[in-house]
């Protein structure tokens, strides 16, 4: 199998590019900076990687390197938790996953040999935030940016369909591994100054990275799987309870709130994932008979932490 990724130097990608390889998969990894991929993909190391410059938002001869692969995973877009959010950076934002997908779509559709499924990003921003609701695979989008970034990144992916491409979109939730978002919130437990983020009310809906890495592999091994999945762990917690988890598996105190400018500080104005939150449930993830490695949050967080 030979699989292009966009988005591979990311958290998520790294690790998919290193399961893979690993399994014997070829990779194309397609790059804005193929020095910067180098480093991460050492020739000595990950052998059968090719990694292939591109700009996500133009077309251009990069979208060769797409005919003959049997499928593409596309993980790019600007960090969203990085900054503040001026009208210039939420451009960026939501030109980075539109128009990013619109690329690797025209790229899919033109080529000589195309490939078999698409796997596309999203994010449980889809939905909107509540500290009430419960949100699966068949709730209505909500209305603020992060909503709309995701519905106009979801329209992009799905135009793929007309030329038969499998697609499989699978809206992420916060994902949980070494470094990420979770590197930057054990700061204050690190510091003896970790307690309940915000509110602490509050929903915090997670996957491990082995989680999303599988998710993302069975996606492209399985035909019958398409459409819309929900790659969050099938038991989120309310910020609070992480916020005593994560004390317990530091063996750090947990009881000095954080408050909301501390979060600001560390994760710019894209804070509004962990301060307001959603529940969000993977019902047509479990009903496709996947199995997470880590459904609840403690033995994920002590593997990670250990």
């Amino acid at each position: 199998m030979k699989v292009a990724i966009a988005g591979a130097t990311g958290f998520v990608g790294s690790h998919l590019v290193e399961r893979l390889q690993k399994e014997g998969t070829s990779v194309v990894v397609l790059s804005r900076n193929t020095a910067f991929a180098q480093k991460i993909f050492p020739h000595q190391a990950f052998g059968n990687v090719e990694i292939a410059a591109y700009t996500p938002t133009a077309s251009g001869s990069w979208q060769d390197v797409i005919s003959g692969c049997d499928g593409v995973v596309n993980l790019a877009g600007e960090p969203i938790g990085e900054g503040r959010w001026t009208a210039e950076r939420k451009q960026e934002i939501l030109n980075s996953r539109k128009l990013g997908t619109q690329k690797i779509v025209e790229a899919i559709v033109n080529s000589s040999k195309s490939p078999k499924v698409l796997i596309n990003a999203s994010a449980i921003g889809y939905y909107g935030t509540s500290e009430t609701a419960t949100f699966d695979e068949n709730s209505p989008s909500g209305k603020d940016f992060l909503a709309q970034v995701c519905q106009a990144w979801e329209a992009e992916a799905n135009k793929v369909t007309s030329s038969g491409v499998r697609l499989v979109i699978l809206r992420s939730g916060i994902v949980l591994g070494n470094g990420g978002a979770l590197g930057k919130m054990i700061t204050p437990f690190k510091l003896f100054a970790g307690g309940p983020i915000g509110n602490g009310r509050q929903w915090f809906s997670w996957i491990h990275v082995d989680d999303i890495v599988n998710l993302i592999i069975q996606a492209l091994t399985n035909p019958e799987i398409s459409g819309v999945y929900n790659a969050t762990a099938p038991n989120p917690v309310r910020m609070a309870d992480l916020s005593k988890t994560m004390g317990q598996v530091m063996n750090r105190p947990s009881w000095l709130p954080v408050p909301d400018f501390a979060i600001e500080a560390l994760l710019g104005d894209g804070a509004v994932v962990v301060l307001e939150g959603q529940q969000v449930l993977p019902k047509r993830t479990l009903s496709s008979g996947f199995e997470f490695r880590y459904p609840n949050l403690q033995p994920a967080l002590m593997e990670i932490l250990k």
